[in-house]
């Protein structure tokens, strides 16, 4: 599995089409080159109307879930008028970044960390937070830190650090770290931003996403838009890796098609197996399907979404069903082990996938896999057992001929042997 936790190698910056937006000052600029390219943010002044206009912008979360920013922030208590609302609210920037395919939060917070704080600052004037935090691996603290120390508005953000682990950005597990020091997620019923941080109202976004709001405080809902599509605005980052000739990190706009993403990078249509989209907690798409648009609307059909922005590119040699396998056996290593679907179902799971990669004849094993992964779903603890189960599915459905062949103690790939 060390191939698969390996980070990859920024080789490439950039938008397939127009300028970056997020890298607009350049890698590793101070807070004086910051600001001289987007200009000075007044929080106070853009606070009131803030979770206004990120509504009419259409900005969705950056971190994997896609959720409608607008409408995380009109869930805190203040925003609805709550009496539970003290004026003890927490703002959480979330750079754990999990999984092992992504690096685009990493090189947010190296080469743009100010936009990042801006758009912590912004979000906290907006919910009248009195405690932020950002929350980030070892590699990325050093440069947040000092980008911090540049500015005097930011030094009541309290820097954590996250562990390595794939379940250490779930939303809860990074509450529990900052509270308890164990990222693991828990079993809650109620949202976090009702009762999240010591029992507080409690935003948590991915630090993308806070980018992406300090342009919108800066510029405005019609900017933001002007990117992308009426049902996609706005631009993305996406890492790209695997069976491409250069592994990179792209800022592209809502609406990019993946082939052409892709060829970007240096793929080869001709020479994909397929494109794992979204993640170890994605779905695949077959060579076929490339030229659909990165999007939530048009990668459904699929049962596939954005995530975090994370496309892993097959090679035509490299067979699906050994790699997949692979993922999963990392994923049910990764679990918290907190309740049965990740304890005893993700292991299983992760056995089958493993017995019809290997060879193993027995025709019951797709059947047997396929229901252990619907019997999985929506009863564990937290999202990990419906993400390993939907990558479970999706690999039966997109290498159901690979599987056959297997069964019949074949591949129609070059590596297996």
């Amino acid at each position: 599995m060390t191939q698969l936790t390996q980070q990859v190698t920024i080789t490439r910056m950039d938008a397939p089409v127009g300028a970056t937006r997020l890298f607009a000052a350049g890698g590793r600029a101070s807070y004086r080159d910051h600001v001289a390219t987007y200009g000075n943010l007044d929080f106070a002044r853009v606070a009131p109307g803030l979770i206004q206009e990120l509504e009419r912008s259409g900005l969705t979360g950056r971190g994997g879930a896609g959720f409608a920013v607008a409408r995380k922030f009109g869930a805190m208590p203040h925003i609805r008028g709550s009496r539970l609302w003290q004026s003890s609210a927490v703002v959480i920037a979330n750079g754990a970044e999990g999984e092992p395919r992504s690096l685009k939060d990493e090189t947010l917070l190296r080469d743009s960390p100010h936009l990042v704080i801006d758009g912590l600052l912004a979000a906290a004037a907006a919910v009248q937070a009195s405690k932020l935090y950002l929350y980030t691996t070892e590699i990325s603290l050093k440069s947040v830190r000092k980008a911090i120390a540049e500015r005097r508005d930011a030094g009541a953000i309290r820097l954590v650090e996250a562990p390595e682990t794939f379940i250490s950005g779930e939303a809860s597990a990074v509450v529990n770290a900052i509270q308890t020091g164990a990222a693991i997620p828990t079993d809650r019923v109620g949202r976090l931003t009702t009762s999240g941080l010591k029992q507080r109202p409690t935003l948590v976004h991915n630090v993308e996403t806070l980018a992406h709001v300090a342009l919108i405080s800066r510029y405005g809902s019609d900017w933001f838009r002007s990117a992308g599509s009426e049902r996609d605005p706005g631009t993305r980052l996406v890492t790209v890796s695997g069976a491409v000739t250069r592994d990179s990190v792209l800022e592209v706009p809502g609406d990019a098609r993946i082939i052409d993403i892709l060829t970007s990078c240096g793929a080869v249509q001709s020479k994909i197996a397929g494109v794992l989209v979204g993640g170890f907690h994605g779905a695949w798409l077959t060579p076929e399907h490339l030229g659909v648009n990165l999007s939530t609307a048009a990668l459904a059909p699929y049962g596939a979404q954005p995530g975090a922005g994370i496309l892993y590119v097959l090679g035509a040699d490299k067979c699906g069903l050994r790699f997949s396998a692979d993922v999963v056996r990392y994923l049910a290593n990764e679990s918290a082990g907190q309740c049965g679907p990740c304890m005893f179902g993700l292991p299983e799971m992760a056995t089958l996938l493993e017995r019809i990669a290997s060879g193993d004849r027995d025709p019951q094993l797709a059947r047997d896999l396929a229901a252990m992964s619907e019997s999985v779903v929506g009863r564990g603890s937290c999202h990990h057992p419906n993400g390993t189960s939907r990558l479970v599915l999706s690999t039966l459905s997109a290498f159901a001929e690979d599987a056959q062949a297997h069964l019949r103690g074949q591949c129609l790939r070059v590596e297996y042997r």
